[in-house]
């Protein structure tokens, strides 16, 4: 064990070189970081795109499907430049599917990881995004109440990079709570959702799977599903399975198998054979400490090996699957949120609500992996809701954008708005204000809105009128 007494050393003084300096600074290359540089770089500035990793992409590389691109009537309520990537990505690579209606997350969109990383670092490139990678956000700089610019770590040491706007889409809000914005974490209790350690199978007889949900007699089914019909399964050969409680229970009684998870979940990859495992879960991680994450990595990967038993032995298919590789990091549901001009509300999600600055719609329910048992909470609004411009405005510092799953909302409203189709929209929301802001020569927050929302139809952002309809461009 490391050696926790509390010592402190004192570091001198250093005079930190300027590595760039940009109009706009994109921190975080994310499903929410990609589309907010894309952007902020339409019209020529100067926009760099700082990522920690060797890739761009977050999420979106971890075996994840992009949820959130329909809505709960069945049509496409994100837009613009998330479905311009999509589309690249189908076209280039036959790297995504096409968004796929499906009972319990309303929308499917299947994606190959190795795909979106290459298909995207190539749309940033080519829209003149300086992207830095290797290099880890260490610090942000502020004067007189507003960024100017942050600090980083990398093999080259620790430089500083200027900006005139810089948008946070770490997904933990790190620039933001690094200023000194107010951020909250968790529940009432500070529980976070937990976090998963995805992994992939490859030999997996897919076909046999969900033709063994799809015919099993009613009575006697025993691979009852989460609000996904049965004959879902005979429908589609690209699916999400989640469910199959009774076999996950009667496999941990019988082989003694420690699997903290009542639900086997389980989503199928664009290459035949292959499977995505969604399963494993690691209560107590904070995704903003470095040794909680370490011991979450352990952890996580400690309980694959229970799960293959699991499915080789108890799930239809699995017979002769195989280990393939696990995701390159923990998938992170929550962490911490800004407090910002506006915080979005469990009531905002469930009344569908409009909002007049509103700059994306979402129609993902609210969906909680709860952070004290092994279950998860999922409530439906019927429709879709607004994201409010406020949202993205943290209090406190000025010149600061955040975007993705760390925006201002309740733990509850955060539970619908952190899937990667409506970080996607956000980022492209903040990516567009950024450039507002810079050729007005004007802080983020006052921006002219109704600008911004002009600027978004005009670009083929799905947004709404007042009385629910999609809003078309003016003029």
């Amino acid at each position: 064990m490391p050696r926790t007494h509390a010592r402190t050393i004192a570091e001198p003084a250093r005079t930190i070189p300027v590595a760039a300096e940009y109009d706009v600074l994109v921190v975080g290359g994310g499903p929410a970081g990609l589309t907010a540089a894309l952007a902020a770089a339409e019209d020529g500035l100067h926009v760099g795109l700082v990522e920690s990793r060797s890739f761009v992409g977050g999420n979106m590389t971890i075996g994840l499907p992009v949820l959130g691109f329909l809505g709960q009537k069945g049509n496409r309520i994100i837009d613009g430049l998330p479905q311009k990537f999509i589309e690249r990505l189908r076209r280039e690579r036959d790297g995504a599917s096409e968004h796929r209606p499906c009972p319990l997350h309303m929308g499917i969109t299947l994606v190959e990881p190795e795909a979106v990383k290459t298909v995207a670092l190539g749309m940033l490139t080519e829209a003149g995004v300086d992207v830095l990678f290797y290099t880890f956000f260490a610090g942000a700089i502020v004067e007189e109440g507003a960024i100017t610019g942050i600090f980083t770590e990398s093999k080259s040491g620790r430089a500083a990079l200027l900006a005139r706007v810089v948008i946070d889409c770490t997904g933990d809000a790190d620039v933001a709570f690094r200023a000194g914005v107010p951020c909250e974490k968790g529940n009432a209790e500070g529980g976070m959702q937990p976090p998963t350690l995805m992994f992939c199978l490859a030999g997996v007889d897919t076909d046999r799977l969900r033709m063994a949900i799809a015919g099993a007699p009613p009575k006697a089914r025993t691979y009852l599903t989460d609000f996904i019909p049965a004959e879902y399964f005979g429908q589609n050969q690209q699916f999400i399975v989640v469910g199959l409680r009774e076999e996950l229970a009667r496999a941990k009684e019988e082989r003694r198998l420690d699997i903290p998870n009542d639900r086997t979940i389980i989503i199928t990859g664009l290459r035949k054979g292959e499977v995505w495992i969604n399963m494993t879960r690691v209560r107590g991680t904070d995704g903003t400490d470095a040794r909680s994450l370490t011991r979450g990595e352990i952890a996580g990967r400690g309980q694959i090996d229970d799960i293959v038993t699991y499915l080789v032995n108890y799930v239809p298919g699995f017979e002769h699957a195989h280990f393939a590789r696990t995701a390159p990091f923990l998938g992170i549901r929550e962490t911490r949120r800004i407090v910002g001009r506006y915080v979005m509300t469990e009531e905002d999600v469930l009344a569908c609500r409009h909002f007049d600055d509103a700059i994306a719609v979402a129609s993902y329910p609210i969906d909680i992996h709860r952070p004290a048992d092994d279950g998860c909470t999922l409530i439906w609004c019927g429709d879709c809701y607004d994201i409010p411009y406020r949202a993205l405005l943290p209090q406190k510092v000025a010149n600061l954008l955040v975007a993705g799953r760390s925006i201002s909302a309740t733990h509850e409203a955060m539970g619908a708005i952190r899937v990667m189709a409506t970080c996607m929209a956000m980022g492209e929301a903040a990516g567009r204000a950024a450039r507002i802001s810079v050729r007005g020569n004007r802080a983020p927050a006052d921006i002219d809105v109704a600008d911004l929302r002009r600027q978004q139809l005009a670009a083929g952002v799905y947004l709404r009128n007042a009385d629910g309809s999609r809003a078309q461009p003016l003029g």
